[in-house]
């Protein structure tokens, strides 16, 4: 086994609404080592995407610690996380989220503007990233002209053209058909083998679920069992 990339530890997380106090994660330990692909499954509510943005650095726990790659995030400052996040961390939502006035590649390029690299570099990593997701022939094509299966692989391509620690997929399969999100988790799963990324990914669908090497359950908060694929 790999030593652990991600580190959570005694991890709680809490939001006040009003005079109520809603603690979403309790004292939670998870260990994620380098190559691993995660499943995170539980209910709705569970605390299954509060616990990918702790990991991502988009949120800060209440109490508890998070080490990825030996960096303690919960202990970084907002200006610090953004520079963490964009060094170390590629995020794939369900919605897709590109900028429809983009063409493929520019929406790819995106990543990179935050980095010293030039404008053909950006392009010619762009243009990897695509032929990588088996899209190289529709860089030139604006969202609007791509299929939803098309859109997602664009999103996977922008998560990985930097060459992050960590990709963080949140229901990436969600607004999807069956064939077309079997074909986006082939591809996870490739990325995951044959590029060596460490995927943690939130889904309901056990069917996804399976692509992943080793499922969390949570429950309420908690982890309630580990299974491996």
């Amino acid at each position: 086994m790999s030593e652990s990339l991600v580190s959570v530890r005694d991890v709680s997380k809490r939001y006040v609404k009003g005079k109520e106090r809603v603690e979403v994660l309790h004292s939670l330990d998870l260990e994620v080592p380098a190559g691993d692909f995660l499943a995170l499954m539980g209910p709705s509510g569970s605390g299954k995407t509060t616990l990918l943005n702790l990991i991502g650095g988009l949120d800060t726990p209440s109490s508890g610690t998070i080490s990825i790659g030996g960096d303690r995030i919960d202990q970084m400052s907002s200006a610090q996380l953004a520079r963490w996040r964009a060094r170390n961390v590629g995020f794939i939502f369900q919605f897709y989220n590109l900028l429809p006035v983009l063409t493929a590649q520019r929406n790819v390029e995106l990543p990179l503007l935050l980095t010293k690299l030039g404008a053909s570099e950006r392009k010619r990593r762009a243009l990897t990233a695509l032929k990588v997701v088996g899209l190289e022939d529709r860089a030139k094509h604006y969202p609007r002209e791509l299929s939803g299966g098309q859109e997602q692989r664009v999103a996977i391509a922008r998560a990985f053209v930097s060459d992050p620690t960590l990709l963080l997929a949140d229901e990436p399969t969600g607004d999807l058909d069956r064939e077309t999100a079997d074909e986006v988790l082939d591809l996870l799963q490739i990325l995951n083998r044959e590029h060596g990324k460490t995927i943690i990914m939130v889904t309901h669908d056990p069917r996804a679920a399976d692509h992943a090497k080793r499922t969390v359950h949570l429950d309420k908060g908690s982890l309630v069992d580990q299974a491996a694929a």
